[in-house]
């Protein structure tokens, strides 16, 4: 009896044995399956992207020439009554209804000098300048409204009907309270960087810089950036200047007082220096462009002995061939094979020239 129940429970121990066995066969059976399903490992394809030659999407037929002039405008003030230094909110919408139909765009001074030009295609770049930062140029209502009547209230309702003209344009302050409303200055200047537009230096005295000396240079110059800073963003730098009366040092081994210096502990470097205009500006690409003294146009109809704004207009319309026009390539510069001798070969970009 016992020797039975033994061998009872010998079956039983070899039963589960076998029947664990099946089990792990199984596992190991449907693990290979799986593995034997699995896709074979692929090679990483590179995708190849085909440069596109910038050339080959300018449009010679809108002839552009970036060897072309580019006017500097000078203004002054906005007001009730047209004088020399002075043009009514009227004759401001028209100014710049004109430049639009015949296909100007601003751009900044900055982008002008340093040759970063992104105009469209067919248009011609231009530079909307204003001196002194005066009250005319932006000025707040009572009800916290600007001006449509100020530079900049007109400026910034004729972007919302023409969005394909830019907002740029730059205002040179000398002194103290730029824009004439002291509880507005930091209100002013926000929202001058945020939408475009620019400071500059205009001196801190508006001082004729004829007899000057070092010293009054790094002080006009240097302290006028001091004081503005306070209400300028740390990633901001003032670094153009319009020349008060448009003066230079008569020693000229001074000159290079008004490009940079050092005032307390502060030190500027103007990239663009500005003078009193009558003629057209050079393209940045000439040979012959000098950033550190550059003419302005007066935009103005009063005493400009036929070198006014509307006198070079006029010109130009007669004689296009004479304007800077954009081949929409920022990376491409694009002439005419007349004008190719006048650019200056050294700059990083690549030349075009056309029959």
């Amino acid at each position: 009896m016992v020797i039975h129940v033994y061998k009872n429970r010998m079956k039983k121990h070899y039963a589960i044995l076998f029947v664990a066995f099946l089990f792990a066969l199984g596992a190991c059976t449907k693990a290979e399956v799986e593995v034997d399903k699995e896709e074979p490992i692929k090679e990483p394809i590179e995708e190849v992207v085909e440069k596109v030659d910038p050339k080959e999407k300018i449009d010679l037929s809108l002839k552009p020439n970036e060897a072309g002039q580019i006017m500097v405008l000078m203004y002054h003030n906005v007001g009730p009554e047209e004088k020399t230094w002075v043009r009514t909110p009227e004759n401001f919408r028209k100014d710049l209804e004109y430049l639009y139909e015949q296909g100007y765009r601003p751009i900044r001074l900055s982008d002008y000098v340093r040759g970063h030009i992104t105009t469209e295609a067919g248009k011609t770049p231009i530079v909307l300048t204003f001196d002194d930062a005066n009250l005319n140029n932006f000025n707040y209502l009572e009800d916290g409204t600007i001006d449509p009547e100020s530079a900049v209230g007109i400026l910034v309702e004729f972007n919302k009907t023409h969005p394909d003209f830019p907002l740029h344009a730059s205002f040179f302050s000398n002194g103290v309270n730029p824009f004439r409303q002291n509880d507005l200055i930091q209100k002013k200047i926000d929202f001058l960087l945020e939408n475009g537009m620019d400071i500059g230096n205009h001196s801190k005295e508006h001082m004729n810089f004829k007899d000057a000396t070092q010293a009054d240079l790094e002080y006009q110059l240097g302290a006028q950036i001091q004081y503005l800073n306070q209400y300028l963003p740390n990633d901001y730098t003032i670094n153009t200047l319009a020349l008060p009366y448009g003066s230079r040092p008569k020693d000229k081994s001074l000159e290079i007082y008004l490009q940079k210096g050092t005032y307390e502990e502060l030190t500027y470097e103007h990239i663009a220096i500005l003078n009193v205009g009558w003629m057209p500006a050079l393209s940045p690409f000439h040979t012959a462009f000098d950033p550190l003294s550059i003419p302005r146009v007066r935009a103005s109809e009063i005493d400009v002995d036929n070198v006014g704004f509307m006198n070079y207009l006029k010109d130009y319309e007669a004689n296009p061939q004479k304007r800077f026009i954009s081949d929409g390539e920022a990376t491409v510069i694009t002439v005419p094979s007349s004008f190719a001798d006048k650019l200056n070969t050294s700059l990083p970009l690549e030349i075009y020239s056309y029959e």
